[in-house]
């Protein structure tokens, strides 16, 4: 790869009119401010987004998570890209995005993070998710933004980095039952819950909820720790504020204080529900993904994701996932993760640089 910098393009070539879809089809914007639209988004998600490939386990997005993950600070309606059906208004497909400020290398960038992509199963055959990219892009240049960020689990030309998904059980008797993907059986039931036993309460002096009261603290201790990644997200303190500030069921956030009020760690997950389909009694899934964590030197990042861990588990989560991005690599094995058969790929559009390794990542995108 070449030094970082721009590819190809520029605001004089924007199309102007939207891409052409199938007859009986139609563009729209989805408004997320409308409870009824963003039912709708949730519904078509919910059924038609993604399964496990034994169709066993599907996502079940709420209405808050997708307003967090879709209306951060300076959210743009026109890049959330819908399609309906002329004759009833269905939604049958959807493509968002969200601006965000990037250090890609030495270069902070103004990009569109690309998120929930997403047609009917009915009408794959349709090639509609190549028209949804195309009418995306043309939204995200209509405004002067000529570069994105995205993750795939499916690997295309050329991924910026490529990551493992690891997990470690909270309620392994409940996924052994649901013969969850990757849960380790080469052990008897009784000896694998005594192996995963989690302590009973958190052990980090001066761990607690963080507050709004924290943000500006916070913004400065996520600046200084994210300077030794090569992409990273550059947030204002609304962003710190909207992607980090607890919300019920969808985004925890912890923080340890110092006696002298000073703030030496942070870490938070988010919540990804999913229906467990065709099991006689468990219906439904809690995981926990691990946003961002980062500490002064304050706490060990073992210790502390040991403490995230008994939280999350209280929380009555079943499964707690982290990528190997950041710094992730130095408590997975310690803390009894099990490495996944699941990657997931960075990719940069329109953007050249050199590739980076997992432990350069210092971006989660939740999807």
């Amino acid at each position: 790869m070449t030094s970082q910098g721009q590819i190809t393009g520029g605001e004089a070539s924007v199309r102007e009119e939207p891409y052409s879809l199938p007859q009986g089809f139609s563009w729209d914007t989805v408004d997320l401010s409308n409870p009824r639209e963003l039912q709708e988004l949730c519904t078509l998600l919910n059924e038609n987004y993604t399964e496990d490939d034994d169709n066993t386990i599907r996502y079940d997005f709420s209405m808050e998570y997708l307003q967090w993950a879709l209306q951060p600070p300076n959210w743009l309606a026109q890049w959330h890209c819908g399609i309906r059906v002329d004759s009833n208004k269905k939604l049958v497909g959807f493509i968002g995005a969200v601006p965000a400020d990037v250090h890609i290398y030495d270069t902070e960038k103004r990009t569109a993070q690309i998120k929930f992509l997403c047609v009917h199963k009915k009408l794959r055959l349709k090639r509609m998710t190549p028209v949804l990219i195309r009418e995306l892009a043309r939204r995200v240049q209509q405004q002067g933004v000529g570069q994105a960020v995205y993750t795939a689990a499916i690997v295309l030309p050329t991924p910026l980095s490529s990551c493992r998904l690891w997990h470690r059980p909270l309620n392994l008797r409940k996924l052994v039952e649901m013969e969850y993907p990757g849960i380790r059986g080469d052990m008897p039931l009784q000896r694998a819950l005594k192996f995963n036993r989690l302590p009973e309460v958190t052990k980090t002096p001066g761990l607690r909820p963080m507050g709004k009261d924290d943000v500006v603290r916070l913004h400065a201790l996520l600046q200084a720790n994210l300077t030794k990644f090569h992409l990273k997200p550059s947030w204002s303190l609304q962003e710190v504020e909207h992607w980090l500030l607890p919300r019920e069921g969808v985004i925890d956030t912890y923080v340890v204080e110092g006696d002298d009020g000073a703030l030496t760690d942070v870490v938070s997950f988010y919540r990804m529900s999913s229906k467990v389909l065709n099991h006689p009694f468990h219906k439904g899934l809690r995981a926990a993904h691990l946003f961002y964590v980062a500490s002064n030197g304050g706490t060990d990042l073992a210790e502390l994701i040991e403490d995230t861990l008994v939280l999350a588990k209280s929380k009555d989560f079943d499964i707690f996932v982290v990528l190997d991005v950041m710094d992730n690599k130095c408590f997975l094995e310690k803390l009894k993760f099990n490495i996944s058969g699941k990657n997931l790929h960075y990719y940069l559009y329109n953007w050249m640089c050199p590739r980076m390794s997992p432990d350069k990542v210092g971006m989660v995108l939740p999807n």
